[in-house]
């Protein structure tokens, strides 16, 4: 059991951009996400002014992670069609799973594949911002990222534990570090001024009945979390599927017949993603 001290552990995650191995254009990106009043012209611009930065964004907004049949062929037509919340959170995503190849081999995948299933679900639920699913479901594990990128020794050893024992992730960094990615990500999304719901949703996408404001998007990235691992697609940190929370199955209301529906969706969204290892 670990002695860590949570207040420790979170002063270190909140510290995170002063680490050497944090790329120079999440700094900036950060500035432009991070400013309430930035524009949705602002954000055009600062994309465009990095090619990679284009290339990645419209490779995602063109990929079946969004519902756009069409080729979207400029920045600024992805950012109009998408929106503000949306893009902010696909720009910290393309950034943040740079580092997400290099600190966990599968995290990735994970997440590409927890983003469909979630648009998937919201689309069947009759959400009225999909797109916006899709996002909280990229993000929901990016607290992984800043737990490993700050305790890389410590980080190993709660994976080794998950194997050894048979534990999930989530219960193992509890063990390590008396707190988990949910906190460790809310925390720094809380940092960064992300909506209140995609705080929300980082924050309780294991334990959606606790959810204060978004019982339904907690709901539904909780059970797509739990169908990619069930779908083998990604590695989360654990080889296990847990059951969906009794209080998130009422909410969604889904019967069998709607799960092989979202699994032969998703399956058709997950063979065309190949190429977005960024």
């Amino acid at each position: 059991m670990s002695n860590m001290d949570v207040r420790t552990v979170r002063e270190k995650i909140e510290n995170i951009m002063a680490l050497p191995t944090i790329p120079k254009v999440l700094n900036k990106l950060l500035a432009v996400i991070e400013n309430p009043r930035v524009s949705l012209n602002e954000i055009s611009n600062f994309i465009a002014g990095d090619p990679a930065l284009t290339t990645k964004v419209l490779r995602m907004v063109n990929s079946p992670v969004y519902g756009f049949p069409g080729r979207i062929s400029s920045v600024n037509q992805a950012v109009i069609l998408l929106g503000l919340t949306v893009v902010k959170g696909l720009l910290l995503g393309v950034s943040v799973f740079d580092l997400m190849q290099k600190t966990m081999i599968g995290l990735w995948e994970h997440s590409i594949g927890c983003a469909i299933f979630s648009r998937i679900i919201a689309v069947k639920k009759g959400h009225k911002e999909p797109d916006e699913l899709s996002v909280y479901g990229l993000l929901h594990d990016i607290g992984k990222v800043f737990l490993v990128l700050q305790f890389p020794e410590e980080y190993q050893k709660a994976l080794a534990e998950s194997q050894r024992d048979d534990l999930t992730i989530y219960n193992a960094e509890r063990n390590h570090f008396n707190t988990t990615h949910s906190s460790a990500g809310s925390w720094m999304a809380r940092k960064w001024r992300f909506p209140a719901s995609l705080i929300d949703v980082i924050e309780y996408h294991h334990k959606p009945q606790l959810a204060k404001s978004t019982p339904l998007e907690s709901s539904i990235v909780h059970l797509a979390d739990i169908l990619v691992r069930a779908r083998g697609y990604g590695f989360p940190g654990d080889n296990l599927v847990m059951p969906v929370e009794a209080e998130a199955w009422e909410i969604l209301g889904f019967n069998e017949a709607d799960l092989v529906e979202i699994f032969g969706e998703a399956e058709d969204s997950l063979s065309m993603t190949d190429d977005l290892t960024l």
